[in-house]
């Protein structure tokens, strides 16, 4: 008798009570209070924020996705032999879309076990989760809701051969010592014949750069603009979306896109659950992300300040985007 869907689907709930959101009222305060004001990039992501983040990747100027993908689709059986996983752990794993090479190449090679989605949406993870065992007969999935920035630690550790996936480029979010910092945490994670894939985009054309997060169609800015709907909704915020424009440019001494919101006048905001209010002068901005691009070296370099040594590297035909294997020492 086959396993049922119960057997195969566990997921692990551990957000505290407030969900996504449970750091917003902190990051907010010394965020918008500090004399240069940021905000960290993962307020975007409501439910709002993600459909928008599905639909920028999916525009022309936007390549990161697309390439990536494609170099999975080329690629894929190659990282699986030179990683050899039995079991493949997502950080970040939204709908999975892009993972499936990844599960494809290792259910061809026999060693398919399992799955961990790390996400910080229970709904679209249970949802892949379904979705997922259907397609991979005999696939144990292991969700674990979390913020993977924050709970890495408390991930639990699997017996198998595993294969932690950082994919999308998400890593260029965090500045250099933060990305050495959360590296040498998963380096501390792995095993032996443990490794870790991860997604990076590469150093190019810097009108390139900056067309890919300044859209014609204008979705980037509204989900730069997103983060503000947040902090409306879920700390009684008073911003006026239409008082503030997107701003997104290629810092070429930092190599990052950086991405700021700028008033558009002198402005005093309200955010009633935090009892303060916000001045904004005419000019004034807001940093919403940084987008880190790198090369080969940096990688290597940042590898090597974190305990790990870069086994593997691949890259598209006009080396845009890449993909390296890391492996513990």
């Amino acid at each position: 008798m086959g396993s049922t869907a119960a057997e195969q689907v566990s997921i692990d709930v551990r957000l505290n009570g407030d969900g996504p959101v449970a750091e917003l009222a902190e990051d907010a305060r010394a965020g918008l209070g500090a004399d240069f004001k940021e905000l960290p990039p993962k307020y975007f992501y409501d439910e709002l924020g993600s459909r928008l983040f599905e639909r920028i990747t999916e525009l022309p100027e936007y390549y990161p996705t697309r390439i990536e993908r494609k170099i999975l689709v080329d690629q894929g059986a190659a990282i699986v032999d030179a990683a050899d996983p039995q079991c493949l752990i997502e950080l970040g794993s939204g709908s999975a879309w892009k993972t499936r090479t990844l599960l494809d190449a290792m259910r061809d090679r026999g060693s398919l076990h399992t799955y961990v989605p790390v996400d910080i949406s229970e709904e679209i993870t249970r949802q892949t989760a379904v979705e997922l065992i259907s397609e991979y007969p005999g696939l144990r999935v292991h969700g674990v809701i979390c913020d993977f920035e924050n709970d890495l630690e408390r991930l639990p550790a699997w017996g198998q051969r595993r294969m932690i996936a950082f994919l999308g480029g998400t890593i260029g979010n965090f500045p250099p010592a933060q990305r050495v910092d959360f590296l040498s945490r998963i380096a501390r994670m792995l095993g032996p014949e443990d490794s870790l894939l991860l997604g990076t985009d590469l150093v190019k054309d810097p009108a390139l750069l900056e067309a890919a997060y300044n859209d014609s169609a204008g979705v980037t800015a509204r989900f730069n603009k997103n983060v503000l709907t947040v902090l409306n909704r879920e700390l009684g915020a008073e911003f006026d979306l239409e008082a503030f424009e997107h701003r997104a440019f290629y810092d070429a001494e930092r190599q990052w896109i950086d991405i700021r919101l700028r008033s558009l006048a002198d402005q005093i905001v309200s955010i009633r659950g935090l009892g303060i209010e916000v001045e904004l002068r005419d000019g004034e901005e807001i940093r919403t992300e940084i987008s880190c691009k790198f090369t080969r070296a940096t990688i290597e370099a940042a590898y090597e300040q974190s305990g790990l040594r870069l086994v593997e590297f691949w890259t598209d035909p006009d080396e845009q985007f890449g993909l390296s294997l890391a492996r513990p020492g």
